[in-house]
């Protein structure tokens, strides 16, 4: 098990990156890097992933990346999957990394197209809950009730897709959620995944600073809130088996979730939600809840 001690000092992501202060994409990625030891060929679309590189011919990044449309990022990957194999090289993990909206919305087609094939890759969504790197629009994947550029008065009126269990239903051999917050279960999930052939798929809660409207020096304790309040679930889905990980399977041993409120409060893109909402959201919550208390306990 890795641990704060054994982790590698090995460093892919160096200092000094475009991103925004408290970004929780930079704390990913940079243990998504070592998991997969540096032998890795990124492809990313347009998104805050693309700011951090930098901007040619200057990166702060350590590994090949290759920059693609919006709606192809997995289409990019299966090639670049393709082209390794035609050309004999072994030892490389193709890594196709994305956003929500490039996964939820724009990239879900060629997404699905990947895992339909069972592609040899590993497709990790970083989840800021919006189109951040174009001025925080609402996504398939913004939370009911949050403020938006493209919902300013009343906040979102739609629940969020469930990414995850989308990729699930493909019947690919690993699906697992992660948070940026809980960087080691990440580092663990990534390098499991790594370890396993066909399209493997990783959604990472990445908390947004500027998007979400809180201080950028609280970007782990929003995350860690996340998981504390059912917001966030971790989990892994390996061959169909069912397992909760890290702070949802001791929440789940020893405690009960703290009310959605106490997240909500934190976040100015929630300033204008109503209690309607919020009992919604609750609601949707403790659904959501059961439903994976029932498959950790083998009921479903």
């Amino acid at each position: 098990m890795i641990n704060a001690v054994n982790l590698s000092e090995e460093e892919y992501v160096l200092p000094g990156t475009r991103a925004c202060p408290g970004c929780a994409l930079s704390l990913a990625y940079r243990h998504i890097l070592k998991a997969l030891q540096g032998q890795v060929i990124v492809t990313v679309p347009a998104s805050c992933l693309t700011v951090l590189h930098g901007m040619y011919p200057i990166t702060s990044v350590k590994v090949p990346c290759v920059n693609t449309p919006f709606a192809s990022t997995a289409a990019s990957a299966t090639g670049l999957v393709a082209g390794l194999k035609v050309t004999g090289r072994t030892g490389l993990t193709v890594l196709a990394i994305a956003g929500d909206g490039g996964t939820h919305d724009i990239g879900i087609q060629s997404l699905s197209g990947a895992a339909e094939r069972n592609d040899d890759m590993i497709y990790i969504c970083y989840d800021n809950e919006g189109y951040m790197n174009t001025g925080n629009q609402r996504s398939g994947s913004t939370p009911l009730g949050a403020l938006t550029g493209t919902t300013p008065i009343l906040g979102k009126k739609q629940k969020p897709k469930d990414i995850a269990l989308i990729m699930e239903a493909h019947g690919i051999p690993y699906v697992a959620t992660a948070n940026a917050s809980f960087p080691l279960d990440l580092y663990e999930k990534v390098k499991k995944a790594k370890q396993i052939k066909g399209t493997r798929f990783i959604h990472v809660f990445t908390p947004c600073p500027p998007g979400w409207q809180f201080p950028h020096s609280h970007t782990i304790k929003i995350g860690q809130l996340a998981a504390e309040t059912g917001i966030s679930i971790l989990y892994e889905i390996e061959n169909g088996a069912f397992r909760l990980t890290s702070a949802s399977r001791s929440i789940a041993q020893q405690g009960t979730l703290k009310p959605v409120i106490e997240y909500l409060a934190t976040q100015g893109r929630f300033k204008k939600i109503t209690q309607e909402q919020i009992s919604q959201l609750q609601a949707w919550v403790d659904t959501r809840w059961r439903y994976y208390l029932q498959r950790a306990a083998g009921d479903l």
